[in-house]
């Protein structure tokens, strides 16, 4: 029997850290039938699947929002094994806008699922317009939380907490990219320096590592910060662009 999708939870609020002004103030929400990419799409990415998870626990979880055109984990072509991701296709754009405000986050075989709309121009993903970088986030922040904050200032394509490949602990940094770039800035200037979760955040746009300015990256980190299972790659980039390698015992 299919999974029923849970009641969602009250998640954490952005809160001034200062003065009220800088409290922020929602958005108009995207027309019914509209998806947040500006076109007609009815095709959607899953991502943090199970490993186990196959294409007919997709197709009966996602048959409960409307009928689906097709379902497929993407595999490693040699082992077969599951990316841990996969596309869903349905026939019409309102099915597929229902599916990602009803199941986004919602638990696949004992582990949240994350959906976005499919984007498969890789030069959109990767311009950085429309993002924003989020540190100071609390420990137990999660991408669902995240994505609620923020929502208020525009429609989401992507959001994510950083976490530790090994523990899946969070590293109290995420990315949230928009749909727009108005969006984007308005959770900056709206966002920054306030509270979520009973923690101060900073909100910035978002940099590729190739734009960043030292200055903008901390010159130290604290031990506590740090393990040994903190992946390389997540140490370089907490480090000034000058550091090109990293040696751990």
């Amino acid at each position: 029997m299919a999974a029923q999708p849970a009641a969602a939870q009250p998640a954490p609020a952005l809160a001034p850290a200062a003065a009220p002004e800088a409290a922020a103030a929602p958005n108009a929400a995207a027309p019914a039938g509209r998806s947040a990419v500006g076109f007609a799409s009815t095709s959607l990415y899953v991502g943090d699947l199970a490993a186990d998870v196959t294409d007919a626990n997709l197709f009966d979880m996602f048959q409960q929002i409307g009928p689906v055109a097709s379902v497929r984990v993407c595999r490693d072509a040699a082992t077969r094994r599951s990316l841990g991701y996969a596309y869903v296709n349905f026939h019409t754009s309102v099915d597929a806008e229902r599916a990602l405000d009803v199941m986004n986050f919602q638990q696949i075989k004992n582990k949240p699922c994350r959906i976005m709309w499919s984007q498969r121009d890789p030069s959109v993903r990767k311009s950085g317009l429309g993002n924003v970088f989020v540190k100071g986030l609390a420990k137990g922040l999660d991408h669902k939380a995240l994505y609620d904050a923020f929502s208020i200032f525009g429609n989401i394509l992507s959001c994510k907490v950083a976490q530790n490949s090994r523990t899946k602990e969070s590293l109290g940094y995420g990315f949230v990219q928009f749909a727009d770039e108005n969006s984007a800035n308005e959770s900056v200037a709206r966002a920054n320096n306030t509270s979520l979760a009973n923690q101060r955040i900073t909100v910035q746009a978002f940099k590729p590592k190739r734009a960043r300015d030292d200055n903008d990256l901390p010159t130290s980190l604290s031990r506590t910060s740090l393990s040994l299972s903190t992946p390389r790659k997540n140490l370089l980039n907490c480090l000034p662009s000058s550091v090109k390698s990293v040696l751990l015992p």
